[in-house]
């Protein structure tokens, strides 16, 4: 199994990743319990011990870089850093090198460099020869001070003398380099003592005075390299042909070889993989950082730690040079438990393998660098997490920050400033009904907007599907969009969904929002119009909330108040239907026939369907409530197909229980006798429990409801996790607020 492929990672929750990690075996059964319970974070008093003055502990994200092949060995490398992009970065450029057969790497012995400063010396030249001559005394007295180290092959290996001319007037230096093998350790503090203990014997045979005695992090002598040669089919991508990216990869690398202004910028990429993977694994990136600068210095100029060229066959080559010098044991192992966690999730045997990990690392962050500023430029794709983080600085709090995020994108101007005037005027705007904001949904002129709604199946999930009867209505949330002409092609920014995307003819494009909009484009003949598609989704996705048709509709209707097409409601219901299909397989109809007219109806499939308006007495007062985990409606209907086709005659007569608890709701509801209709709800997430499309989290709110005071509680769409709705004729905020004290979202809504 490719342990460090793991398609999807980014779409799951915290806690999924981490099952699945362990999944992977990459985790071990006590190392999962630790990471799930958070008992590896640092504590204060934990840290009060390592640093101090210490009046707290600050937090970083901890990611994983995924499809990392090195030297023919899967990795997952674990990353510490708080600037959005660096992860997917990565994981998206290991994908690229995985699939040209991965990345190949050497090192060097792990050897740290002591200095021992000699001053006030009569004849450096006889000095550095007396030094030279007595070499092995020197490196008996200093392996002497650390006998287990060389016991495990490590230890003082040779020295070196060097001359540093005199300056105004003044004598001569003589430095002694003392060359130390430091094995798995980073070794400063070894180092530091062997340069210590024998500065008197160099002061007996150079006759001078000793002055510093220190480490150097010029760890020029601990060298990695990496490579990857990557085929030019591979790059083409974005409207760009693998030839055209390579050749622009290779100018923008030659510009950092020749220029120091572009290298600084360039080699600072290289250390935002490097840093980052350094943090998590316990080592001193800021003694990284140093020795790379300094090692792009060593020439007549400062100059690129990389270089990228054309091979014979016409592969696009990449490769690095830079010092690494780590270490996988120490100190910090036994004051961090993250390290340690982080150190065996990275699967590496010595310090040598971690830190040419760590070169593939700073290679795959150049290459996903280069490649960005050479294709759609650095700034395509980040301008959303850019706003997150304005929004953040801001001050913009949970209940409005998304909010905050897409009016900055609106604007133009994303600036700290302007998300501050945003927020407060988001503050003003907020309603009494201050409640239903606070989760999710915001209302907005319909004269700006085009408008998609969500929906709950209030009964009839699945057997819908095959032919049944559906009761759904519309949900207080909804997705709206509006189209704009661009000047640099078509684009899709959903800010609160992470989608900022660039489409490009005649390219095929991964995932359903973006086929679905090639789709759309195609349908309505606008592919060669250049637009931008701005969408804001007040509606959950992958929640059993008709998300994915609350898109497409709101996007059709979006391009049709932009363009002037005067689609009917019938068009595009049945558009967006076409959508579904490319985002479900085998979509009922029921999700984008909601989507479009907005009003509660029983439903059931057909050529055409059978779509019957239904007008309730008064709203319903329910309670929506939220698992937090996405769940993936194209899979459970295909669980229940596979589980039909195995089983035919009994889920036919399963799902003709369902119709009939559907028929007898519409009774129900015609004679307003709520109590009978919530027992319908109730037998139905029985029947809908026997297709095994719940999930604990959504048994467990679904008891949490019916014991505070909802007389039917059941799950709404697909399953397998998203949502679950409540029928709470007495007291819904009870049951929002028992909801919430369990850890789950709530919305109290009347729907109708």
């Amino acid at each position: 199994m490719d342990q460090s492929r793991l398609p999807g990672f980014y779409k799951l929750s915290v806690p999924e990743r981490v099952n699945l990690v362990r999944e992977r075996g990459l985790l071990s059964r006590e190392d999962f319990q630790v990471l799930s319970t958070g008992a590896h974070t640092l504590t204060v008093a934990r840290a009060d011990k390592m640093i101090e003055n210490v009046i707290g502990v600050m937090g970083l994200p901890l990611g994983l870089g995924l499809n990392f092949l090195v030297n023919g060995k899967d990795h997952v490398v674990p990353l510490v850093v708080e600037e959005p992009s660096i992860v997917a970065a990565l994981s998206s450029a290991a994908k690229l090198v995985r699939a040209a057969g991965g990345f190949t790497t050497r090192s060097t012995e792990p050897i740290l460099i002591g200095q021992v400063q000699i001053v006030d010396i009569d004849n450096s030249a006889t000095a550095q020869a007396a030094l030279l001559q007595r070499k092995q005394e020197i490196l008996n007295l200093a392996n002497s001070l650390h006998p287990k180290m060389v016991a495990r092959g490590g230890g003082a290996k040779d020295i070196e003398v060097r001359i540093h001319p005199a300056a105004d007037g003044r004598r001569d230096m003589v430095v002694l380099h003392l060359l130390v093998n430091t094995c798995d350790a980073m070794g400063a503090n070894m180092v530091n003592t062997m340069c210590e203990g024998v500065a008197p014997l160099v002061e007996g045979i150079t006759g001078g005075k000793v002055f510093l005695r220190i480490l150097s992090n010029l760890t020029d002598r601990a060298l990695v390299w990496a490579k990857a040669v990557i085929p030019t089919e591979l790059l083409a991508g974005k409207g760009y042909d693998g030839e055209q990216v390579r050749d622009g990869i290779i100018l923008a690398n030659d510009l950092a070889v020749c220029d120091p202004y572009r290298a600084a910028t360039h080699n600072k990429g290289i250390m935002n993989g490097v840093d980052a993977a350094a943090l998590a694994t316990g080592n001193d990136w800021r003694a990284l950082e140093a020795a790379a600068h300094a090692y792009a210095a060593r020439g007549e100029h400062y100059t690129s730690l990389t270089r990228w060229y054309k091979d014979d066959q016409g592969n696009l080559v990449g490769t690095i040079e830079m010092p690494m010098k780590v270490g996988t044991v120490g100190g910090n192992l036994q004051s961090n438990a993250t390290v340690a966690l982080n150190l065996r999730l990275a699967n590496v045997a010595t310090a040598r393998e971690l830190a040419e990990i760590m070169g593939a690392v700073g290679l795959a962050q150049n290459f996903s660098a280069l490649r960005a500023l050479v294709t759609d430029g650095i700034q395509q794709g980040h301008m959303t997490l850019h706003a997150r983080s304005v929004a953040v600085s801001a001050g913009a709090t949970p209940e409005i920050f998304e909010t905050v995020v897409e009016r900055l994108l609106d604007s133009g101007e994303i600036k700290v400033w302007k998300a501050r005037e945003i927020i407060a005027e988001v503050k003003n705007q907020v309603q009494p009904e201050a409640k239903t904001v606070a989760h999710g949904f915001e209302p907005v002129e319909e004269t700006e907007y085009a408008t998609g709604y969500g929906k709950a199946i209030l009964l009839g999930e699945h057997a819908v599907v095959y032919g049944r009867h559906a009761i759904a209505v519309p949900v207080p949330m909804a997705i709206r969009a509006r189209a704009e002409e661009s000047n640099d092609g078509t684009q899709l920014i959903i800010p609160r969904w992470g989608v900022e995307s660039r489409l490009h003819p005649g390219t095929k494009h991964p995932g359903s929002f973006l086929q679905s909009l090639e789709l759309i484009l195609q349908r309505l003949e606008l592919t060669d119009r250049p637009l931008r598609i701005q969408v804001y989704p007040n509606l959950p996705r992958a929640n059993g909330l008709g998300g994915s048709a609350a898109l497409a509709v709101a996007v059709i209707r979006a391009l049709d108040r932009h363009c002037a097409l005067g689609l009917t409601d019938q068009q595009v219901c049945a558009l967006s239907y076409e959508c579904e299909r490319v985002a479900h397989g085998t979509p009922s109809g029921i999700d984008n026939t909601v989507a479009t007219y907005g009003q509660p109806l029983l439903f059931q499939r057909g050529e055409p369907p059978v779509v019957e308006p239904l007008e309730f007495i008064k709203p319903l007062p329910m309670v929506i409530g939220l698992s937090g985990v996405e769940s993936l409606t194209a899979r459970t209907v295909g669980r229940v197909r596979e589980a039909w086709q195995r089983n035919k005659q009994l889920y036919e007569r399963i799902f003709d229980e369902i119709d009939a608890l559907a028929m007898q709701g519409i009774k129900a509801l015609q004679a307003w006798d709520l109590q009978q209709f919530g027992e319908l709800m109730n037998i139905c997430q029985g029947q809908l429990n026997a297709l095994q499309v719940s999930s604990w989290e959504l048994e467990e709110m679904i008891q949490v409801a019916r014991a505070n005071g909802a007389v039917g509680a059941k799950l709404t769409g697909g399953g397998g996790g998203g949502a679950m709705i409540a029928l709470c004729p007495d007291d819904p905020g009870r049951v929002a607020r028992a909801l919430q004290q369990a850890g789950y979202q709530a919305m109290e809504t009347r729907i109708g």
